[in-house]
């Protein structure tokens, strides 16, 4: 029976990548010159660290922008509330990777409310989907696509 995997992942490479590349940023810009300011990236989570909470908000914007440019979706990150101390400030960014049950539970009842003849079952970060015609399977496909879901769909692990 034809079946593929709805998941929401992130490219860690990527992501490494996009900090690299927003590091470099910061060492050339004229405003950033011996402040301090880094990108931090550990486990999926990236930390802002610079002087002031305004210099925070422009390294979230190069963040985003670099991460675009590598193609990792910008629904996926979660920036948290900017801590400021006297000398310096913090942000962590996390970066959400799979499905939890809340979203799974969505995107099934899209597919059970759309009148496809497919299934879907939530196994841990992903959902099975299954049906008996790869038409089905691709239509289903066009429709994740389209729905409004808080995470980044991806599709994968498509088997005849």
């Amino acid at each position: 029976m034809p079946s593929f995997d709805v998941v929401s992942e992130v490219d860690a490479h990527e992501v490494a990548n996009a900090v690299d590349q927003a590091n470099r940023e910061l060492t050339q810009r004229f405003d950033f010159k011996d402040t301090g300011a880094r990108f931090e990236l550990e486990a999926l989570v990236v930390t802002l660290q610079a002087e002031v909470d305004f210099q925070l908000k422009q390294m979230l914007e190069i963040l985003k922008l670099r991460l675009a440019k590598r193609g990792v979706d910008l629904a996926c990150l979660e920036a948290k509330d900017p801590v400021t101390t006297l000398s310096s400030a913090r942000q962590e960014v996390h970066l959400k990777q799979g499905i939890d049950a809340e979203t799974g539970k969505q995107v099934m009842r899209l597919l059970k409310d759309s009148k496809l003849k497919v299934q879907g079952s939530l196994q841990g970060e992903k959902v099975r989907v299954t049906g008996k015609q790869r038409d089905d399977l691709q239509a289903a496909i066009a429709l994740l696509r389209g729905a409004k879901v808080s995470v980044p769909l991806q599709f994968n692990n498509f088997r005849d």
